[in-house]
Formats: C-alpha cells, structure tokens, sequence
C-alpha cells in the first residue's frame, strides 16, 4: 500500500515531470511557431492521426493492464515487451507503403517522405514502455522527469537550430525523432531493463482480457480525437489546419498536463484499494474536487486572455488562432472530471464499460461534425464544446451505477467551484478588455480573476480547502 509521503512525492515529481516539460515544451514550440509560421506545423498536424493510431496498436491497453494486475510479474513484462515491439514493426511497415495515399489524400507530395521519418518514432518508443510502467507503479517519478527533461532541451535545441537554418517542416521532425531517442536512451540507463523470459500465451491472454476493450476503446478514441486535423486538412489547407492545431494544443496542453500528473499518481494508488468501495468513492471525489480547483481557474484564464496572449507570444500570422483558443477551453476545462469518471471505470475492472461509453459518444460526436463541418472551423470549435458537455453527463451517469458517486453528487460538489471560477473571469475580463497595451490587459485581467477567486474560495469554500490541504500532509 502506498503511503501519503509517497503519494505527495509522486504528486511532486510527476507535476516537474508533465508540467515541467509541457512547459519548456510550450516556450520551444512558441519560438518555432515564430520561425516556422502555420504551414509547417499544418503539414506535422496532417500525420499526427496516423502515428497516434499506431501507437494506440502498440500499447493495446497492456500498460494500463499491467498498471492495473497487482500480481504482475516478469513474465507479464516480457510479454508485454515482446507483443509491443512485434506490432510497432508491423504498423511501421504499412505506414511506409501506406504514404502515397496520405499524401495523394492531402493533395502534399512532401508528406510521403515525412511520414516515414517520423514513424521511426513508433518502434524507437517501445525500447522504454516497460522502464515506463514500472516506474509508475512505483510512483518513481523523479526518474522520469529527468528523462523527460533532458530529451525535451537536447530535442528542442536541435530543432531550433535546424529551424534557423530554414529546414522548414524537418526542423519539427528532427524535434520528434531526437525526443524519442534520447527519451528511450536516458530511461535505459537510469533504469535499465531486459526481458528475462519469452513470450507467455497465459501471461498474454490474461492482459489482453482487460486491455483489448481499451485497445479498442482507445483506438475509437484517438480517431475522433485526431479526426477534427483530418478534416480540417482535407477540407481547408495546411495554413489553416496549422491555426487549428496550435489553438487545440494551447488549449488542451494546461488541463490535459495537470489532470496527467493526477492520473498517473491516483490510478496505481485507488487500484489498490478497489475493493474498499466507500474509501475509493470518497477519495475519487476530493480527486475530483482538488482538479476542478486547479484546473478550471487556469481554463477560464486562458479562455479570457486568448486575444491579446496570442498576439503577444505568436504574433500576427496567428492571430486567427485566438478565438479558437477561447472557445476550446471552454470545452477542455471539463477534461478532468471526464477523465477521473473513466478512470474509475477502469479501477472497477469494467474495460466493456469504457469501450460502451466510447461508441457512444463517438456517435454524437459523428453527428455534430457532420453539422459543423460545412459551416467552417469557428463552427467545429463550437461544436467540441456542445460534444464535450454531453459526454460529461454520459461518463458520469456511468459512473454513478458503479459507485455512490452518481451524475447529481458530482455535479453539487463541483458546480460551486466553477461558479466562483466563472464570476471571477468575468469580472477580470471586463476590466481588463479596456486596456490597450497586450502585456498590462494579460497581467490586470488574471490578477483581478485570481484575486477575486482566491478570496472567494476562502470564504464560501474554505471547508473544502482545509480538507484537500489534510488530504496531502504527510
């Protein structure tokens, strides 16, 4: 059983490890936006469905099934190992000769060299997936952050060179394929790790049991989340896709990083105690409440300075990307919850669940593109929102048949936080749209929502406040 110092530290180190290098992740991918302008990123985006898909392949809901087995062992590993690096090959081998498609699809010749370069990055990952899952049932952390950390600077400083050099679009390629090296390569050494036995059949069939729904549920998953740059790449161009794409990552990248260092510490930690219904219930509540006070603060932030942020920091060939930018975080900022709610899903063994749910929802999602798609991108965006919020009642209805954590509980601990949070970037958005100067209207409108919601929260929801701050003492 993993105790709370060792929860905190996993909570430490692996906020260094996401937060840290989204962040030096994000002032590299800024600066290569400025050199490299939107079509370069547009022709990057084009292919990202296609080695997401793969990869989806290669994980197959193994990792998260080793996760998960709390009577794991070396042959599990070697199996896992094994099976990963046989379908990684086997999914390069039909991106190679798949390429004149991609390419003949986008109408971008330059794409069929492209996608076989990047694909390399596909078998090249699968050399650290099992120093990946041991470390994270260990909440050993630390020792991926600093991976993580130093492939981030080694691959961002060549890319930045190359992108100096005016290498175009191979300057973001050569950015992909050096992370993933000297990812693989640092875990290696820091934690190093051979396969001590063969390929199990029983080792394979048990993983496979659980992870096949999330295999498929995440394959669903991946298309649909990858889908809106298919389109947008087929039916527009690669300027405007690069504008999507950069939206959609500025948009996601704060709660989708922070919402990942709590995933990766709760779930070995509550599938520990899965057969202790009412602790794990009243633990993946506060989970629950201590995201949405983090996380929908920094949403309506980014929501509210959208404009004069990307003006500051991209400069005006993206300034298109901003309102985009507003409306997707009023879509993400409600990831967390979707993500914890399937998390449980998960910790309750119900993978057929998870993949259910999944179908579901990529059928609405199906009927709102085919709404929004000829109606143009500013449309689309809308409609991630409409999507987003239908699938939230659909996760936690779920949710609340598996637990006493039904759709309305949920909805009564976590309305007042995004009330409050709501009121106070209105308030801060009204004062500060009168100001001219970029920096001072980013700087008056966040320290005037901050300062209300702080002040808010301590007053109205200090109970809560002291019980998450209990909830994280050694």
């Amino acid at each position: 059983m993993h105790d709370k110092k060792k929860i905190r530290n996993g909570f430490l180190w692996s906020a260094i490890d996401s937060l840290g290098t989204q962040g030096i992740s994000l002032a590299i991918s800024l600066a290569l936006a400025n050199i490299l302008g939107p079509t370069a990123f547009g022709l990057v985006a084009m292919l990202t469905i296609f080695i997401a898909i793969a990869n989806v392949f290669v994980n197959s809901g193994f990792h998260a099934a080793l996760i998960r087995k709390i009577d794991r062992n070396e042959s599990d590993f070697s199996t896992t190992f094994y099976f990963s690096l046989i379908v990684s090959i086997i999914c390069y081998v039909l991106l190679f000769a798949s390429t004149p498609y991609i390419a003949k699809f986008y109408h971008q010749p330059e794409l069929i060299l492209l996608t076989r370069v990047v694909a390399l990055t596909i078998i090249i990952n699968t050399f650290s997936t099992i120093q990946k899952v041991k470390l994270t049932v260990n909440l050993n952390f630390k020792t991926q952050a600093k991976c993580n950390l130093v492939a981030l600077v080694a691959s961002g400083l060549l890319a930045l060179i190359m992108a100096y050099l005016d290498y175009g679009v191979w300057a973001l390629v050569s950015q992909q394929l050096t992370f993933s090296f000297v990812s693989v390569l640092m875990l290696n050494l820091l934690s190093p790790w051979r396969p001590k036995q063969g390929f199990s059949r029983e080792s394979f069939d048990k993983l496979f049991g659980f992870g096949s729904k999330l295999l498929l549920s995440g394959l669903i998953d991946t298309i649909y989340n990858n889908v809106y740059g298919l389109i947008i790449g087929k039916q527009f161009s690669a300027i405007q896709l690069g504008l999507f794409n950069q939206a959609n990552k500025l948009s996601n990248l704060p709660a989708i990083s922070l919402t990942g260092v709590i995933q990766k510490v709760t779930y070995p930690m509550l599938s520990e105690i899965q057969n202790d219904t009412k602790k794990l219930d009243e633990t993946y509540l506060l989970t629950l409440q201590f995201s949405a006070f983090i996380i929908f603060p920094i949403m309506f932030g980014l929501c509210i300075v959208a404009q004069p942020l990307i003006g500051l920091l991209l400069g005006p060939q993206w300034q298109d990307s901003a309102e985009f930018v507003s409306i997707i975080t009023m879509a993400v900022v409600i990831y967390p919850i979707h993500s914890i709610n399937l998390n449980m899903l998960q910790v309750k063994g119900r993978s057929d669940l998870f993949l259910k749910l999944e179908l579901i929802k990529k059928a609405i999602v199906t009927i709102i593109l085919i709404i929004t798609v000829p109606l143009g991108i500013k449309e689309i965006c809308i409609g991630m929102v409409v999507s987003s919020y239908l699938a939230l009642f659909i996760n936690t209805y779920y949710t609340g048949k598996l637990s006493s954590l039904t759709a309305f509980k949920q909805f009564s601990a976590l309305s007042p936080i995004g009330l409050i949070t709501a009121f106070s970037a209105l308030i801060g958005y009204l004062v500060g749209v009168n100001v001219s100067n970029n920096i001072l209207q980013i700087i008056t409108t966040l320290i005037i929502a901050l300062g209300i919601y702080i002040v808010t929260m301590l007053v109205v929801q200090r109970p809560l406040l002291i019980k998450l701050k209990n909830s994280l003492k050694v």
